[in-house]
């Protein structure tokens, strides 16, 4: 999910890796911190597959600068991997959130949809944290004051998410 994001950022124009570094750490949670040791190999990763162009400027004082900038296969691996977003990337709710911050950049709404319909699918599948055997516990079901809360959380922002998804959907 790390390279869609930086893909994803460069999509919308060319960032310095530590403006870059903190949009990520937004993106990801509250400001959930990106390492440098996994940013910047992402980095070079997506500059060596041709993904990114790097570009190194005058700072402001004596240090210097590299500019990162999307390439046009960059633009066309960012729309393919938002196009076939599925598994992990629509179950996951970071992964699937990575994904949605960028998907309007998919120029075809029927694709979006796509997407968001594969999310809707995923969240109409009975699910719960916990398990009785074979079946699901629902938050009535459980004892346990926390539990019971993780389960109440849970329904409550499934039902919120469907809701919308089905608006959009139309």
């Amino acid at each position: 999910m790390l390279e869609l994001a930086i893909l994803g950022f460069l999509s919308e124009g060319p960032l310095h890796g530590y403006q870059l570094r903190h949009r990520i750490a937004h993106l990801n949670g509250h400001t959930r911190p990106v390492s440098d040791g996994s940013l910047y190999p992402a980095i070079d990763r997506l500059v060596k597959a041709g993904l990114l162009d790097r570009r190194t400027e005058p700072g402001a004082s004596a240090a210097r600068r590299n500019t990162l900038s999307l390439t046009a296969a960059g633009r066309a691996e960012l729309l393919r991997r938002l196009r076939e977003a599925d598994g992990l990337d629509i179950s996951d709710s970071t992964r699937y959130f990575t994904v949605l911050a960028f998907l309007s950049q998919l120029p075809d709404t029927a694709e979006q949809h796509a997407v968001l319909r594969r999310r809707l699918e995923f969240l109409e599948q009975p699910a719960s944290f916990f398990h009785d055997g074979d079946s699901p516990l629902r938050a009535e079901d459980v004892d346990d004051l926390y539990r019971r809360g993780m389960l109440t959380i849970a329904r409550a922002t499934s039902e919120a998410e469907r809701a919308w998804l089905r608006e959009v959907l139309g």
